[in-house]
């Protein structure tokens, strides 16, 4: 199947300008779902894949173009996997604040002796709305809770996300380093050998 164009079925900035990265290697074009009005997509389900399912098919049927959603976040251990699909909005979403969702993560983990934590990433390309076989792949990356924030690059919890094989957060990675390695990559590489 030839992509020229796809559509993000998200209105995050940051997801935008990764993908839209990411897919640049293979001529693909990212287009945001802001520019087809898609609204936003309920995400009531308690796992990544399911949400993941139905933004992809929401912005689909909307733009009337195949769509990849992702649904990812991060799992601490020591939270039972929280914040897990909750992540964008763990501290509350009124409104929703990477900053209040850090500080309410290290809250939580004050005494804690076990940090560590994964990012959970699934990719779902639908290339219709009624496609009856998304094609889904999912990347996990191990890191670390780290109480203090370091670094100015990424977003979310990635100031955070501390990687003892580099001795840096995930926030202190270039763009390009961290799309070699993280969840998201890893779940896109996967993606392209399912393509």
């Amino acid at each position: 199947m030839k992509l020229e164009q796809i559509v993000l079925a998200s209105n995050n900035v940051g997801k935008l300008k990764e993908f839209s990265m990411l897919f640049a290697e293979r001529h693909i074009q990212v287009l945001p779902q802001s520019q087809f009005n898609v609204p936003d997509c309920p995400e009531p389900h308690c796992t990544f894949v399911e949400n993941a399912i139905a933004k992809a098919r929401h912005a689909s049927q909307y733009s009337g173009l195949p769509a990849l959603a992702d649904d990812s976040g991060i799992c601490v251990n020591a939270l039972n996997g929280a914040p897990g699909v909750l992540s964008a909005r763990f501290a509350g979403d009124n409104p929703k604040s990477d900053a209040a969702n850090n500080a309410k993560v290290s809250q939580l983990l004050a005494d804690a002796t076990d940090l560590s934590c994964y990012y959970v990433c699934v990719l779902v390309l639908v290339r219709h709305f009624e496609d009856p076989q998304p094609i889904i792949a999912e990347g996990i990356w191990q890191g670390q809770w780290q109480m203090q924030a370091v670094g100015e690059n990424g977003f979310g919890y990635d100031p955070h996300f501390f990687l003892p094989e580099y001795q840096q957060t995930a926030a202190q990675l270039s763009p390009e380093t961290k799309n070699t390695m993280s969840h998201r990559a890893q779940a896109l590489r996967l993606l392209w050998q399912k393509l």
